[in-house]
């Protein structure tokens, strides 16, 4: 394993396998991303490390999808922190970089400046949702929010939904230069012979952990892997002194590992100008007329990367536009902003 001393590890995930106890993986390492994330908005603290985790977790999860496909994962919640949305978006073709983006909703005057992230959230649930593209309905999976930590629901998520015995070990937070940095290791026992099969969770409702799946040789491996990365440190899962395959050579160098090629991930935004416009020609005339300004225009902000747009409303909605003062809708009131 010499790759480490010709690879830039930050803003990349490394895929492996344990060829000893059959368990394939992959190692995130996050910086450069994660900063450009977050600099979209002014988050306070507490909802920048659940961006950052649940970003963080995207990257290690999304590695697997194919070219040009979009794994989206979502909570919504009833606590301060109700949203929290983020994209992966696979390369376009071999050797390019995937993309990444990532947006939380919140209530401000609901989060305490040292309140524990997680409790920000309260009841609801975690998704993931694959989109492999046109003329394909997208797969989607959901678990309801347990377990202390994100990390924690996207176990559950694989062991109910997907019936993977899966481990995430993730940390992050800001470095001495305050960048924000961010490093995890997943872990995965893929069924012998049906590495992609996706099972319909436990019968009865309940969860599902590795006792239930696995048996014998197999779920001796998997709690060994497990004892071993129990040892991980906080610098080495961030870095970025520690390389990827340093990292994975002092765990589990008796596991036998072997690694493949690294995928690099960047900042990554898709919307566009026609694809908001889009989104709107779902409105009618009447609604369109209520969304314009004073100005005389339709404005709308990406909450991913906070990009701007203005529209004419005479060329927006699934109607032909009414003929409007400006600032007033079809029943003379103002209009919102």
């Amino acid at each position: 394993m010499t790759l480490g001393s010709q690879i830039a590890w930050d803003d990349t995930v490394l895929p492996f396998q344990l060829d000893r106890p059959d368990i394939r993986g992959r190692v995130a390492r996050l910086d450069g991303v994660l900063d450009a994330v977050l600099a979209q908005h002014s988050y306070p603290e507490p909802i920048e490390k659940l961006v950052a985790e649940a970003a963080l977790l995207t990257a290690l999860i999304g590695q697997t999808i194919k070219l040009r496909w979009r794994l989206s994962l979502q909570v919504r919640a009833q606590g301060p922190a109700h949203v929290i949305a983020t994209d992966y978006f696979a390369p376009s073709h071999e050797g390019a970089p995937a993309r990444i983006r990532a947006w939380a909703g919140f209530d401000p005057t609901r989060v305490e400046p040292g309140a524990r992230p997680f409790d920000l959230l309260g009841e609801g649930y975690f998704a993931l949702v694959l989109d492999q593209g046109r003329d394909m309905a997208p797969y989607q999976g959901i678990t309801p929010i347990s377990g202390g930590s994100l990390a924690a629901c996207a176990q559950t998520y694989f062991a109910q939904s997907e019936q993977i015995p899966t481990r995430f070990e993730v940390s992050f937070g800001r470095d001495a230069s305050g960048a924000w940095r961010a490093g995890g290791v997943m872990l995965q026992h893929l069924p012998k012979g049906s590495p992609h099969a996706r099972g319909g969770g436990s019968g009865d409702g309940g969860l599902l952990d590795a006792a239930d799946m696995l048996h014998g040789d197999e779920e001796e491996n998997w709690s060994r892997a497990n004892m071993l990365l129990d040892t991980v440190e906080h610098a080495e899962l961030v870095g970025p002194k520690v390389q990827a395959t340093e990292l994975l050579v002092r765990l589990f160098h008796e596991e036998s590992p072997r690694v493949f090629d690294p995928q690099p991930v960047q900042f990554g935004c898709t919307c566009s100008p026609d694809k908001v416009r889009d989104s709107l020609s779902v409105y009618s005339a009447a609604d369109i007329a209520t969304m314009t300004t004073e100005a005389g225009v339709v404005t709308a902000d990406c909450q991913f990367c906070g990009a701007h747009y203005e529209f004419d409303p005479r060329a927006l909605g699934s109607e032909a536009t009414l003929d409007l003062p400006r600032g007033q809708d079809s029943h003379g009131r103002r209009a919102r902003g």
